[in-house]
């Protein structure tokens, strides 16, 4: 059995193939986890998931807004079905900040996020319906089409093709199927996982304090495991940490002086949130990791965020809608401006400059920063009586 065999079947992934029927053939998705390791162990790393909600959320809550292209200018199709799901929700159980979050988390940390498309009798789309991509296997068609076969987790399958999909991947080995970047940088992912469990069983056996008994004379095998037992039991744990040990028999204690400092323990785990950061390109103070930070870095990292983290993810999500939901003529865009406007000073500077230049006028400032035009009377104003 090869690599992606069993990769795919720690996974629960099945590499078909079918001799009667040569028109498919089945594509390993996702490739595997370093380790064996599923999205919930990986989630267990704080930072992974720190990172992932960072940007799973920060996509779901920005607007969501559907143009219509009409010569050179865009227009909001304000009626457009898919602005409705924007707002009353993709289905009966899913609001599309929930959506949204669901499939960008997806692809996070499993390379794929995929949903299907439902369409009602006239061909418009009435809802979106998110699948787990552990219940999905990927077919690749002799007509050179993708097909989804999706499980219900019952033995059923329902077979979906190109077009009737949603799949939003991470950068691929094949151009068909994302690969998760846990498994791109697996040997820094695991060395986070194994100081996480290092600090894990110092917690869990650490005696305090640490060190070796010493007596004279030769202790027997049952007086050896005697002691041990009584040590476990007494002294062994967090809860009990601290407590006095009281030694008798010409037995004394020394204590070793090994801490997790010494073992550069803690100095490990700093340096995995920023593995992790690297990965996702968050950066650390996002995750709320401040080792390095100061008040400028801290200041400049959401318009960092923005720019280098969510515009990129924000532009596969537009081109992905663009190219299996909407029609020619159309456009999706998800709306960054609020991370990308910067601090409020530079903002209205920015904003006064534009008038002064006659780039905007006020209205049109308002308008940018999310207000309505300022109301207007027909009334001339009131005339100032000469002094």
């Amino acid at each position: 059995m090869g690599l992606i065999e069993r990769m795919a079947n720690v996974l629960g992934y099945e590499r078909r193939s079918d001799a009667a029927d040569p028109s498919w053939a089945a594509i390993a998705p996702g490739i595997g986890y370093p380790g064996a390791l599923s999205v919930r162990a990986y989630e267990n790393l704080s930072t992974v998931l720190a990172c992932v909600e960072a940007i799973s959320s920060a996509l779901a809550y920005v607007p969501a807004l559907i143009y219509r292209i009409e010569g050179n200018d865009r227009v909001e199709a304000m009626g457009h079905p898919v602005r409705r799901l924007t707002r009353t929700g993709v289905s009966d159980r899913m609001t599309w900040p929930d959506f949204m979050e669901h499939l960008v988390a997806s692809t996070l940390l499993t390379g794929n996020g995929l949903a299907t498309i439902e369409r009602d009798a006239r061909g418009a789309v009435s809802s979106f319906t998110w699948i787990p991509w552990g219940l999905v296997t990927v077919q690749y068609l002799r007509s050179g089409r993708l097909a989804y076969d999706v499980g219900d987790g019952f033995g059923n399958l329902r077979r979906c093709l190109e077009g009737e999909v949603i799949h939003l991947r991470d950068r691929t080995d094949d151009g068909l199927v994302g690969r998760s970047r846990l498994s791109r940088a697996a040997e820094a992912v695991a060395g986070v996982a194994a100081s996480n469990a290092f600090a894990k069983s110092f917690l869990d056996k650490g005696m305090a304090p640490s060190g070796v008994i010493e007596l004279p004379g030769t202790l027997t095998m049952d007086q050896r495991n005697q002691l041990r037992d009584q040590m476990r039991q007494r002294n062994e744990g967090a809860a009990n940490a601290g407590r006095t040990l009281i030694l008798d028999g010409g037995m004394t204690w020394k204590a070793s002086q090994i801490s997790p400092e010494d073992a550069e323990l803690l100095e490990s785990r700093k340096f995995g949130v920023i593995e992790i950061c690297r990965v996702y390109q968050v950066p650390p103070p996002i995750v709320q990791a401040y080792e390095n930070n100061s008040f400028t870095n801290a200041a400049q990292a959401g318009l960092w965020f923005g720019q280098f983290t969510l515009a990129p993810w924000a532009r596969k999500i537009e081109a992905e809608f663009a190219r299996s939901v909407l029609a020619a003529g159309l456009e999706f865009e998800l709306d960054l401006s609020g991370f990308l406007r910067g601090d409020p000073l530079t903002r209205w500077q920015t904003h006064q400059i534009a008038i002064t230049t006659g780039v905007l006028d006020a209205d049109e400032v308002r308008e940018v920063e999310g207000w309505n035009p300022r109301a207007k009377t027909d009334a001339p104003a009131a005339e100032v009586p000469a002094a």
